[in-house]
């Protein structure tokens, strides 16, 4: 095999699609050094778009030896926050579920199980048929959810066959995706998944594209929220366990550039900032399932804390102070590179003042040098003839609140462009975080003379030096970044993050040094940081500072994730539970019944139990793995055995049940001409 210019014949891209930028890089998969990289402005309307503008800066002569394509997205996340995904058909099985669930079409019907795995009732085949066929037309997909699947899969599995029988609809059941009590839960996680399935196809549809655009012969690969990866084609199946990829990828990544183990990764994104801990080389994953949208789902996926602030958090000046908030903006030195005609206009604006009234909330303060683009039109009781001449005007140029109430007539402070913002219709233009930097000089990506303008308007509204404010503004991020970053490690300790008063005067001694008349609050993390993202050199030194701890920048931090991406393994599981036969567990080796997501059986012996369960778990765990992609497969077998001890003169102990997890583990499957 030809070896590229870089001495390996082995390459993977890695790709990741964040908020605000899309990351590409080609890694070595011998060494996993980073050959190439690059960035390019995410398109929200397509990500397939942003993502070929990231692709097609890489070096094409190694294209050829590419034989791994991998993505993390955020997408499904996105997709859930947002409600949007296809309309669903829920068939529920033997209970309710909460309402105020995302589905179009429901119905409840007869059957479910009890924590026997013994059927509580017949299940109602004729009920679901009618069901079926009155609304094969008014859904996309079926969500199948039946009472303690988990315990007995027979009625969610005869539904799937006869949703099959009559549509062809894709469908899912409760069992496939998850194997933990919890019917509201389960439910809800397939419910997101059936509503997923066309988005994520769409995408993956994309992306094949640009791959035959640019001729990249490689399988695709998709992270999982847990970290690990999945082939495109089980993707299709399960997109759900592809929420929070994202801050998957940034913890896989920050592990594949410093090979440490041990650490606490900040990603300091254009939208947000997540922190993930990596414990023994693996991020932490969240026990009860990720929470999306609101809902808590059954979704392993890591414990990432999401915290809204990024280098696109909009800076305002509002009662003579400076004020940091998680709205996300276009970064002024962005959009002035996309519409020349702004750098003048701000040149325009400087010695000029706007007054607004005191009592205006933070939020809805207007800044002189705020403009708003037309994004997409949005219809619904929400949009009014007002509305819509202000998307009129908006598709020619950006134009700021008090330019758009002039060509309206009306005046600035009554437009509610606000409302019109979170329906996506328009989005702002304004001073950031970004900003800050390439005023300062200290990262320049794009227009730099647009965002010192900025800079002088707001420094001159509040009688400081320019120098002065952008020490300010860049004092709150790493205050604010280090805030959240102590609230992860308080809830890792206590399960808890609601801070009452004094532990906030604490906090705010420690990260601000407030309050030191009397005393002094001194913090020590034990864990190094790691910095991932392109902004984190000008931000985490002073984090790390105020921690007492040290600090790594890794080489090709800036594509951090897109590098996670394409480092992660294929890793699939099977959870198993054997439970004694009622009133048998203090015997030494007692019949027990086996449950897990293929079948309830019963045994007579504990010991002819587990060895089933362990040879079947490992058959379906390989299985799982080469499906998503592993190429051999190691796998693992977890024996937890829960017993009851008893007084003493009693006896021995009582086996109350014995859980098995048999994970498999594999590296992806690498593509060869003439190979698969």
């Amino acid at each position: 095999m030809e070896k590229n210019a870089k001495g390996s014949a082995n390459l993977g891209l890695g790709i990741d699609t964040g908020g605000t930028y899309t990351d590409a890089a080609i890694m070595s998969m011998d060494d996993g050094t980073v050959l190439c990289k690059a960035k390019s402005l995410t398109t929200r309307n397509d990500l397939s778009l942003g993502i070929k503008g990231a692709i097609e800066k890489l070096d094409h002569s190694m294209f050829k030896s590419i034989h791994l394509v991998a993505i993390s997205s955020t997408l499904a996340t996105n997709s859930v926050v947002e409600g949007k995904g296809c309309r669903v058909g829920l068939i529920l099985v033997g209970n309710d579920v909460a309402a105020n669930i995302p589905v179009d079409e429901m119905v409840r019907i007869k059957g479910g199980h009890n924590l026997q795995g013994e059927a509580k009732e017949e299940l109602d085949l004729d009920a679901a048929k009618l069901f079926i066929l009155h609304t094969q037309d008014k859904v996309d997909g079926y969500a199948i959810s039946s009472y303690l699947s988990v315990r007995n899969p027979e009625h969610e599995i005869a539904l799937k066959a006869m949703v099959k029988s009559i549509t062809d609809k894709p469908v899912v059941c409760g069992h496939e995706l998850s194997t933990a009590l919890g019917f509201n839960e389960r439910t809800v996680t397939a419910i997101l998944n059936a509503r997923l399935i066309p988005i994520i196809s769409d995408l993956i549809a994309s992306l094949k594209k640009v791959q035959e655009e640019l001729k990249i012969r490689a399988p695709l690969m998709i992270v999982k929220g847990d970290g690990s990866l999945m082939d495109e084609s089980i993707a299709r199946e399960r997109p759900v366990e592809t929420i929070l990829s994202g801050p998957a990828a940034s913890i896989i990544g920050a592990k594949a550039l410093t090979k440490l183990q041990d650490a606490v990764i900040i990603d300091v994104g254009g939208t947000t900032t997540d922190i993930g801990i990596l414990r023994g080389g693996r991020p932490r994953l969240d026990p009860e399932g990720a929470i999306l949208g609101g809902w808590r789902t059954r979704v392993k996926a890591v414990d990432a804390f999401t915290s809204g602030i990024g280098g696109d958090s909009r800076v305002v000046v509002a009662r003579n102070k400076i004020h940091l908030t998680p709205l996300r903006v276009i970064p002024l030195c962005i959009a002035s590179s996309t519409y020349p005609t702004l750098r003048p206009r701000l040149e325009a604006l400087k010695g000029i003042t706007r007054w607004v009234p005191s009592s205006m909330d933070v939020e809805s303060t207007p800044q002189i040098h705020e403009y708003y683009i037309f994004s997409r039109y949005v219809g619904g009781p929400e949009v009014g003839p007002e509305q819509g001449k202000v998307l009129e005007i908006l598709k020619g140029e950006p134009l700021s609140i008090y330019e758009i109430a002039e060509k309206l007539s009306t005046h600035p402070l009554s437009l509610n462009l606000r409302k019109m913002e979170e329906l996506g219709m328009i989005q702002r233009i304004g001073l950031t975080p970004t900003d800050i930097l390439h005023a300062e000089g200290s990262y320049v990506e794009y227009d730099a003379e647009a965002s010192k303008l900025a800079v002088e308007i707001q420094s001159a509204a509040l009688e400081i030096p320019p120098s002065e404010f952008i020490h300010q503004v860049k004092t709150m991020v790493i205050e604010k970044i280090a805030t959240e970053v102590f609230k992860k490690l308080v809830f890792e300790e206590v399960g808890e993050q609601r801070l009452e008063v004094v532990a906030n005067s604490l906090i705010n001694n420690m990260i601000r040094s407030t309050g030191r008349r009397d005393f002094a609050c001194k913090l020590e993390v034990n864990k190094p940081l790691i910095g991932i993202g392109a902004p984190v050199g000008a931000y985490l030194p002073g984090v790390a500072e105020r921690f007492h701890t040290t600090l790594v920048l890794p080489e090709h931090s800036e594509v951090g994730n897109a590098a996670g991406a394409v480092s992660g393994n294929v890793m699939e599981t099977v959870e198993m539970l054997i439970k004694p036969k009622k009133g048998m567990g203090s015997l030494e080796n007692p019949p027990c019944i086996l449950y897990w997501a293929q079948e309830k059986k019963e045994f007579e012996e504990l010991t002819e139990a587990l060895a089933y369960a362990k040879l079947h778990g490992s058959d379906a765990v390989i299985a799982k793995a080469k499906a998503s992609g592993a190429d051999t497969v190691e796998v693992l077998v977890d024996n937890h055995r829960n017993e009851t001890k008893l007084d003493k003169g009693w006896g021995g102990n009582i086996l109350l049940e014995l859980k098995l997890t048999v994970t498999g583990i594999g590296k992806p499957k690498l593509f060869y001409e003439g190979k698969r």
